[in-house]
């Protein structure tokens, strides 16, 4: 009983990850294909500024996958750790290269410096849910059971290469709807239409790949072709598929509320879909979930920890996401710092250094390097009044006299 309660924490933490961690890649399958600098500056600028305050938080899911496999079910992760250790490692590699491309690219003054780390988050964000979903795919076929050595065969396969592309699209999915509610809250009302264009676009990619995935998995991969055809699984690909219309209608809608929560049901559904499929097996036909289980005493600790998992660190992560989602994690803007005493503990950032390209100013459409209200140097409305000093000396509400006038 515990060990199938241990099993649907794994399934869960992994539709997380496919959430969480997915929008962050869309994200960066968007740097990788929205043109050169000038054509791509303002899409770039708004991945930048929508990833930053949540894309380290989204790893936690991923760790908790490993410790739930490494501890929970050791025959499940040294199987698929040793018959697809390459896929695996390339993806590790992706998520390295993936967080120091996207750490690093900002702050360097260098072009040359930024187009390399550019391109390191770009690709990798392409390349590593590509290989994940194709190590996924080497598990749903059965292809990787106990004592299968290391070879290309599992996980070089039609099923893993549908379901690595799967990954791909259903991250770009993911990463148009959130970055079009994004340019809305960021009051970019171009980049809104940009990213729902996209956003309609990868959801029919998406429905076609599904159709196709159901066709080579009949043969390639039949006791998974039954379970999402049959039962508990067909219902939820009956659901995924019903979000996906819905995500579509909102998103054809002036308004798009409620369009992230449908794209997440879209993938989450599918990949809860994925693990009904399954069962009772973590790889069909050759491991069941008690077969691969752990030790009894590991599978109650195991179960603590999730449970300690659940009350303090979802509650808190699902508090980032919300805080993130409506606008409560933007930059501090010179108002703010005035406003909030820390003025006098730093030194204030000057005009040129806000201004300076690829920081904190979305850049005008047409017009690069202009900034937009409500970016960079002018603090948005509801932070005083108080204007930067350089745009004409306006009177700071807390000191009642002219600020620094300019000559």
């Amino acid at each position: 009983m515990i060990a199938a309660v241990i099993a649907v924490a794994l399934l869960l933490a992994v539709a997380a990850y496919a959430c969480a961690g997915g929008t962050d890649y869309g994200a960066g399958f968007w740097d990788l294909t929205a043109g050169g600098a000038e054509r791509g500056r303002r899409p770039r600028w708004l991945i930048d500024h929508a990833m930053a305050p949540v894309w380290e938080v989204n790893n936690v899911w991923l760790v908790f996958i490993f410790v739930i496999m490494w501890t929970g079910f050791p025959t499940l992760f040294q199987t698929v750790f040793s018959a697809m250790w390459l896929p695996l490692a390339l993806a590790a590699i992706g998520l390295v290269l993936r967080g120091a491309g996207f750490a690093l690219r900002k702050p360097l003054r260098r072009i040359a410096g930024r187009r390399l780390y550019g391109a390191a988050f770009a690709l990798s964000s392409l390349l590593t849910p590509f290989f994940l979903g194709a190590a996924v795919g080497g598990i749903a076929s059965g292809r990787a059971v106990p004592g299968t050595e290391a070879s290309a065969h599992a996980w070089a396969n039609p099923t893993s290469i549908l379901f690595g592309l799967i990954a791909i699209v259903s991250t770009a999915f993911l990463g148009a709807v959130f970055l079009a509610a994004d340019a809305a809250r960021f009051g970019a009302p171009d980049l809104v239409g940009y990213f729902r264009r996209r956003a309609l676009g990868s959801v029919v990619a998406l429905a076609v790949l599904a159709a196709i995935m159901l066709t080579v998995t009949r043969s390639d991969a039949p006791h998974i072709w039954h379970g999402l055809t049959h039962g508990v699984g067909l219902g939820l690909v009956i659901l995924a598929g019903v979000c996906s219309l819905a995500t579509g209608w909102l998103l054809l809608r002036r308004s798009g509320a409620w369009s992230r929560i449908t794209a997440v049901g879209v993938v989450a559904a599918a990949v809860i879909a994925w693990g009904a499929a399954q069962r009772p097996y973590l790889i069909p036909t050759s491991l069941t979930v008690a077969e691969g289980a752990g030790a009894p005493s590991s599978l109650r600790w195991v179960g603590l920890v999730t449970l300690v998992a659940v009350v303090v660190v979802c509650p808190a992560v699902a508090f980032l996401y919300w805080l993130d989602t409506h606008g409560e994690l933007e930059p501090l803007s010179g108002a703010d710092l005035r406003e909030t005493g820390l003025r006098e503990t730093g030194p204030r950032e000057t005009d040129t250094e806000r201004a300076e390209p690829g920081r904190d100013q979305p850049p005008v459409a047409g017009h690069a390097g202009t900034q937009t209200p409500g970016h960079g140097g002018t603090p948005p409305p509801g932070h005083g009044g108080t204007h930067d000093p350089s745009r004409g000396g306006a009177t700071d509400p807390n000191r009642g006299e002219p600020e620094n006038p300019s000559p």
